[in-house]
């Protein structure tokens, strides 16, 4: 049987959603469950995060699956892309984030009164969000017909602490946040939340910080007590001894400096496994051993010549967990645990752990 797993831990979650609240007491949360819960279920995630003050999703789609689930507010990131999703939005009792002027027009041409808007403000990322001015005559629009507003923005930089538009974007929100006064405000995501405790305001985002990965290059998640809830690991297959200059996988990418003795494990790219890995390492047998060669669709080796002693085939191999962390092969592969985490495909078996 091909054992290729992913195991997910709810205690796992619901510790990093503790370690939140230890970082910010004095603010509600909105947990982030976007993407399939960046990939670990969103089913499993609201169950594991129903202690949470809300939820944050991307689109309409994923607001109504998260409202057949939990009876908690749900905030709609991108908001309403026409006035029908306005309008669905307000039936399912979702909030909504504006942050452009059309949604404005759909919020005043069917008015929720006493609905809440999470008004957005572009101060310096320009993705998503409205000018200073545009934000101000908004919210007056808005207001006058019975809105409750949170002033919301999205820095370009967290994970970046001493970058420069932090401070300017940081500038630009307090000014905003003084004009509106009095009024609820929310900037900080995992990385911002955790870098800056004076800016957390009534609302805070997290969202990979959920899921045991960190949000920055040069603290890991365990220097950050954040613990992996994504365990993704197989079998090994099928083992082999090379001598000196045999070459493995496509390409003949690695070739043997030595006797060596190498695995082949069943995971590959189809899997989820990221094929542009280089240098990363998978744990078998509680050792750290380095994945060679180039990753296939359903398959990758390692190199097992320094094992301390035999292991049989069938042994299991962890891929990404607590060790190796995800934010470790990411790295390897050029990107970040964001991406493989959402990018774990239907193949592995997933189950469940408390």
């Amino acid at each position: 049987m091909r054992d290729t797993r992913i195991t997910l831990s709810a205690t796992a979650l619901q510790h990093n959603l503790q370690r939140v609240r230890q970082l910010a007491p004095h603010s509600q949360i909105l947990s982030m469950v976007k993407a399939d819960a960046y990939g670990h279920g969103v089913a499993f995630a609201v169950q594991a995060l129903a202690d949470t003050d809300a939820f944050g999703v991307a689109f309409l789609a994923e607001a109504e699956q998260v409202r057949q689930l939990t009876t908690r507010p749900i905030v709609i990131m991108e908001g309403a892309f026409s006035l029908t999703e306005w309008q669905r939005a307000a039936e399912i009792d979702a909030q909504c984030v504006i942050h452009q002027a059309d949604q404005v027009a759909w919020a005043l041409q069917h008015v929720v009164a006493g609905a809440t808007i999470w008004l957005k403000l572009n101060a310096g990322m320009n993705r998503l969000g409205l000018s200073p001015t545009a934000l101000l005559a908004a919210a007056l629009q808005l207001r006058a017909v019975g809105y409750r507003l949170i002033l919301t923005m999205h820095y370009a930089n967290a994970d970046q602490p001493e970058h420069p538009l932090n401070a300017e974007q940081t500038a630009i929100f307090a000014d905003l946040a003084e004009q509106l006064a009095p009024i609820e405000t929310s900037r900080c995501n995992s990385a911002a939340l955790i870098a800056w405790p004076a800016l957390h305001g009534d609302w805070v985002r997290p969202g990979i910080m959920l899921y045991g990965s960190s949000p920055f290059e040069q603290h890991s998640a365990a220097e950050l007590d954040l613990h992996a809830v994504m365990t993704v690991e197989s079998v090994l297959m099928v083992q082999h001894d090379l001598a000196i200059g045999a070459a493995v996988g496509y390409g003949s990418r690695w070739t043997a400096q030595r006797p060596s003795r190498v695995g082949v494990v069943a995971i590959g790219y189809g899997d989820g496994y990221p094929r542009t890995a280089q240098d990363a390492v998978a744990q078998i047998a509680d050792q750290l051993v380095p994945v060679i060669g180039r990753v296939s669709m359903d398959m990758l080796l390692l190199d097992l010549t320094d094992l301390s002693q035999p292991i049989p085939n069938g042994t299991t191999v962890c891929l990404w967990g607590n060790s190796p962390p995800v934010d470790q092969v990411a790295a390897s592969a050029g990107t970040l645990g964001y991406e493989l985490l959402c990018r774990m495909t239907q193949r592995p078996t997933r189950q469940y752990s408390t």
